[in-house]
């Protein structure tokens, strides 16, 4: 059994063959996933979903290369919306410095407002980080988020930023490229850190898994990942996928 921790089954990509796309992934063993949810419209999307689908679960919060756009009432909405027994986390939230639509003040203080925000609720945070390692780290540390821990989603950075991470009750997840043959740092982190601190995602539609690399990513997918993990840990595959669940079971209280 598998848990895609990140996908955006919401996305535009899936409108036309959602059905299939979700049978597809059950069919390869995705027992359960957790749809992310970033701005208006795919958050409405995602908490559809949850209603739809009992092995669907969301999480939600605002993206930080929109960060201008949100505003106080967008915050209130969200919080009202996660206290949904299926709303299982905030995020994906954070800091991107690769695209420059919204000013970095601007995402700093929306990042620590949705930290504080986990933390009013008790739920774990979904950290999106884009060139941006040392004031997402700074920022995580100086608003206390180990007091509700979390996941770095796709994580690309470096075994010791990854150590720092989980030091802060962080969780580490792993995503398509792992399997890229020239992905040096996220073949170090799948060998060197410890599977109990590991989650895999899809981050679907994005990030296909190699040799689907180019090509719609799909929750079907995220075995790939665990075999990539499971192949640099030199671990039978169902160890990774029985940690991997066990830890996203723990994170985000899917115990049923």
């Amino acid at each position: 059994m598998f848990i895609d921790t990140h996908v955006h089954l919401n996305a535009d990509q899936f409108q036309d063959d959602l059905q299939e796309v979700i049978d597809r992934a059950r069919e390869a063993k995705v027992e359960k996933m957790i749809v992310v949810g970033f701005d208006r419209k795919t958050i409405e999307r995602a908490m559809k979903l949850i209603e739809e689908y009992e092995f669907l679960y969301a999480v939600i919060g605002w993206h930080p290369v929109d960060a201008i756009d949100c505003t106080e009432d967008d915050l209130v909405w969200i919080e009202n919306l996660a206290r949904h027994p299926k709303v299982v986390g905030i995020g994906e939230t954070g800091l991107d410095y690769y695209w420059d639509k919204s000013p970095k003040e601007v995402q700093q203080l929306l990042f620590r407002k949705q930290i504080h925000l986990a933390q009013k609720l008790n739920l774990p945070i979904v950290i999106h980080n884009r060139d941006a390692t040392g004031d997402v780290v700074r920022i995580l540390k100086e608003e206390k988020a180990q007091t509700v821990g979390g996941v770095m989603h796709c994580f690309g950075g470096s075994v010791e930023t990854a150590q720092e991470c989980i030091k802060m009750n962080f969780m580490i997840s792993l995503g398509g490229p792992v399997t890229f043959k020239n992905a040096r740092q996220p073949k170090m982190v799948a060998k060197e850190i410890s599977l109990e601190h590991l989650l895999i995602e899809t981050d679907a539609p994005y990030l296909s898994p190699h040799p689907h690399r180019g090509k719609r990513n799909e929750p079907s997918l995220v075995p790939l990942v665990a075999e990539e993990i499971a192949r640099l840990k030199e671990l039978p595959v169902e160890e990774v996928a029985k940690a991997t669940t066990n830890n996203a079971i723990r994170l985000f209280n899917l115990f049923e």
